[in-house]
Formats: C-alpha cells, sequence, structure tokens
C-alpha cells in the first residue's frame, strides 16, 4: 500500500462528530464519496451503497461481528474491509464480568426475591476467587477480560485459534482442542466470532461434560450455543446457569423459557450499548486512519474465508 500524506475519507451515511474527529485526528481529510482514497460507515449493510468508485481502497465497518455484510456479499476482495473488533473489548469485557458474578453469586434470583430466604440463598453463593474461567475464543475482549477475572483471584484459561500463549492467561489451549476444556473448567465465557465453525460449539455434549456449579456467559453470538440443549441443561440443573447477552433466535420472544428459568440471566444485547458506539469506535478509527497513511497493516482486517 502505497504512502498517503493525507488520505481522503469518507464518512457516512450519517455525520458523527466523535469519528469525524478521530478522522482528522489519524490524519485524515473528510470527503465526499466520489473523492475518497477509503471509508468510515457507520450504519449496517442495508444502508450501504450498491458501488463504491474504484479508488476506494479501504473500508472500515462499524460492527465487530460482519456475519451479515458477507451473507449480504458486500465485503469483497477488491479492497480492505476492517471491523471494528477489539474496539469495544473493555465494554464487552466489563459487562462479562458482570454477568458471571451475577450468576455465580445468585444475584437475579436474589433481586427478584420478594422475602428474606437467607436460608435459602446463603449456601449457594459461591465467589471467583480460585476458579478456572475459560474464555472461549479470547481475542481483545479475552485479553480485557483476563487482569479484571485475575483481580477477583480467578484464573483464566485461553482458547484461541492458534493456541499461542495469552499474556495473563494461567494457560492456552488451541481451537481444535476445545472439548477438553469443558471438564476442566469451573465457568466459561464465550467471545468466539459466529462461524461454522463455533455453530453450536455448546451443544448436549459440551454441557454433558461441566461441572455442575458451571456457569456460561456468552457476550459473542448466539449462535455459539444450542438454545433447546442449554434450556434442557438449566432445566434439570445439571449445569449452574447461563448469562446471555446474545441468544439464538435475537431478540428473544416473549414467553420463551430463558426468561423465567430461575438460573437464567439474559440481557438484551447491552454490552456494548449503542448509545456510546461511536465515542468509543473514534480511537480505533484514527489508528486505522495512521496506518492507513502510512502504508501500517491496518487493525481488525476482515478475512472473508475465516468469517471475521
Amino acid at each position: 500500500m502505497p504512502n498517503i500524506s493525507r488520505p481522503r475519507i469518507h464518512l457516512g451515511p450519517d455525520s458523527d462528530s466523535a469519528l469525524a474527529k478521530g478522522i482528522e485526528q489519524g490524519g485524515g481529510i473528510l470527503v465526499p464519496l466520489a473523492d475518497a482514497d477509503a471509508v468510515v460507515w457507520t450504519r449496517g449493510p442495508a444502508t450501504f451503497p450498491d458501488r463504491l468508485p474504484d479508488a476506494v481502497r479501504w473500508v472500515q465497518l462499524p460492527s465487530a461481528g460482519v456475519e451479515p455484510w458477507i451473507s449480504a456479499g458486500i465485503i469483497d476482495e477488491t479492497r480492505v474491509w476492517t471491523s471494528a473488533a477489539g474496539a469495544y473489548a473493555r465494554n464487552v469485557a466489563e459487562h462479562g464480568v458482570l454477568l458471571l458474578l451475577a450468576g455465580v453469586r445468585v444475584l437475579a434470583e436474589q433481586v427478584r426475591a420478594t422475602s428474606w430466604r437467607k436460608t435459602d440463598f446463603d449456601p449457594r453463593v459461591g465467589t471467583l476467587y480460585g476458579s478456572t474461567v475459560a474464555i472461549v475464543g479470547c481475542g481483545g475482549i479475552g485479553r480485557a477480560m483476563i487482569p479484571l477475572l485475575t483481580g477477583f483471584g480467578a484464573q483464566a484459561l485461553a482458547v484461541t485459534r492458534s493456541g499461542a500463549p495469552v499474556a495473563g492467561a494461567a494457560e492456552t489451549v488451541a481451537a481444535d482442542r476445545t472439548t477438553e476444556i469443558w471438564s476442566r473448567a469451573d465457568h466459561f465465557v464465550l467471545a468466539a466470532p459466529a462461524t461454522p465453525d463455533t455453530a453450536h460449539l455448546v451443544d448436549t455434549d459440551a454441557l454433558a461434560r461441566m461441572k455442575s456449579t458451571a456457569w456460561i456467559v456468552n457476550v459473542a453470538r448466539g449462535s455459539l450455543i444450542d438454545t433447546d440443549a442449554l434450556v434442557r441443561a438449566l432445566e434439570d440443573g445439571s449445569i449452574g446457569g447461563a448469562a446471555l447477552d446474545v441468544t439464538e433466535p435475537e431478540p428473544l420472544p416473549a414467553g420463551h423459557p430463558l426468561w423465567t428459568l430461575p438460573n437464567a440471566i439474559v440481557t438484551p444485547h447491552v454490552a456494548n450499548p449503542a448509545t456510546g458506539l461511536t465515542a468509543v469506535l473514534a480511537d480505533h478509527v484514527a489508528a486505522n486512519v495512521e496506518r492507513f497513511a502510512t502504508g501500517q497493516p491496518l487493525l481488525a482486517t476482515i478475512d472473508i474465508r475465516r468469517g471475521y
């Protein structure tokens, strides 16, 4: 990629002050689409132009998950495409630890209680201290979560595609050995991308291998869990519980068992609240604009074949 002193960036379809500032901080100049070298997009696939000018060599998407963009046939191999993977890691990591703590400490049931049930709850309240938490798909979110878990006295077992060591993790396991972790860890956080390989990663067999006190937290995509198998495991008490910020189907319909099961917690995909997305994304955009200007590899480059 040749060096560009001041890359010409189109911000669309919405004008956003935080992203505009990020582009300028990275050394870019805001221009109309027809004059652009690169595009920073703020909405979903349905709003994307049918055709980009040939001069556009890089597109920055607003989301970490890119499955809808790939399935819509928008992402091509004629230019570089980047996602927001890693940009929202701190937000999502914080929410993931919140959900895990709420589950382990039986918070949801206690909040719903309408009477003093100390003798019921007291023996069931657990702790993260001394536990092993497996982070499946330990990318940016998992790496942001590790120091938070360490602060509570837990150790992280990281699962990554390559199995290369992850800083702060007690151990790292390659993705092709994922089946080994179900019986080893005390709790699980799912932070992997949604791909054909990760569809229903947590299925009947995985659930059967888990400890009866294990909690599963999903802050990635609902498709990583076989929902019917999960409901059965929650109903028969074969695992401790599940705390989900994402579900399959999504939105989770009214009347679904997950809304009322006492050992299930559901938050409506708010680990990364929409109200603050662009402010958080702006730093990521600024870094990528600077890299684009100087010919460095861009952050969170999308590989169509891998699906993320």
